[in-house]
């Protein structure tokens, strides 16, 4: 039985609750850059072509010095990070998952649907999956907080503490670590993602996915910004400065700041479901979630619509 995903996004919903055109929203309620990238200029070619194995190595040696990968590790590109999620739990026989809640919950709902038994006690598994720092609290785990023979270390959000990454265990024995591109570099449309770690899994991983997971445009840009470290380091600075000025908006207003990342803050603010009525009256999208009453994740507000922001709380 498939289980519900419950996502950031979702402006379609919203103007059609409250109102407006998707240019007048602004949208909170996802963790993505509001300042990506700048693209690469394109050739004709580069959206004719099939991918090469030109572009594809490039990826993946970018990807591999930008994120210190082990030289006993693989590196798979993906359509998303979420398009390896859907197939990691058929990478073993099914039994129990230990994954910590509250957390993203693509994970769950995938190894379930695969017919794992999902449980949130540490008690002996068969795999166990974190999200490492955790969506939506912050909390960061360590190597040792994950012993079962499958280990899936989500790291979506790193890119923002890069010093506090996994990456060094990715070699180790049924270890599989998680980037997504979109959140950090902004560009989520892309839909580029990479699975790194234990070669006989990324193996069967390959097999899955088949020829071209992903596509030549995708390649171009996400080995254009890999390579692009003084961008990266300029962004990290940028996103902590923001993060910053929010948590100071936000507690001005009486929220009490309970963790995140510098791509997102979560807030307990008492009533999140009048905070988030609020909000959406004055066309800002925020998260709230269903097992939560009191909290409130913002992502960080574009150039140009912090006043607009202030001004709805």
């Amino acid at each position: 039985m498939a289980q519900t995903r419950d996502h950031g996004g979702g402006l379609d919903a919203a103007i059609a609750q409250y109102g407006g055109q998707r240019s007048g929203w602004i949208d909170l309620s996802t963790g993505i850059n509001p300042t990506p990238y700048p693209l690469p200029t394109f050739s004709h070619m580069d959206w004719t072509a099939l991918p090469d194995k030109a572009a594809a190595d490039r990826l993946i040696t970018a990807a591999r010095t930008a994120w210190n990968v082990p030289d006993g590790a693989a590196i798979l590109a993906t359509p998303g990070a979420s398009a390896a999620i859907a197939q990691i739990p058929r990478l073993a026989p099914t039994g129990v998952v230990h994954i910590p809640a509250p957390t993203y919950n693509e994970h769950a709902a995938s190894f379930a649907n695969a017919g794992w038994a999902v449980t949130g006690s540490p008690r002996p598994a068969d795999a166990h999956v974190v999200v490492h720092p955790n969506n939506p609290d912050g909390r960061q785990w360590s190597a040792a907080d994950l012993t079962a023979p499958l280990k899936v270390i989500d790291e979506s959000f790193c890119d923002v503490i890069p010093d506090a990454s996994l990456i060094a265990h990715a070699d180790r024995p049924g270890t599989l670590i998680l980037k997504s591109f979109g959140k950090f570099w902004g560009l989520a449309g892309v839909r580029l993602g990479f699975v790194i770690g234990d070669p006989t899994l990324i193996a069967q991983l390959t097999d899955m996915l088949g020829p071209w997971p992903v596509s030549g445009i995708a390649l171009t840009i996400g080995a254009t910004a890999l390579e692009d470290q003084t961008w990266a380091q300029d962004t990290r600075n940028t996103l902590k400065r923001d993060a910053k000025r929010l948590d100071t908006l936000m507690q001005a207003k009486g929220a009490e700041l309970v963790g995140g990342t510098t791509l997102f803050r979560l807030y307990d603010v008492g009533n999140a479901g009048a905070w988030h009525t609020r909000l959406a009256e004055a066309h800002i999208w925020s998260r709230v979630f269903p097992y939560s009453s009191s909290w409130l994740r913002l992502g960080l507000p574009p150039t140009g619509a912090w006043d607009r922001l202030e001004a709805a709380l």
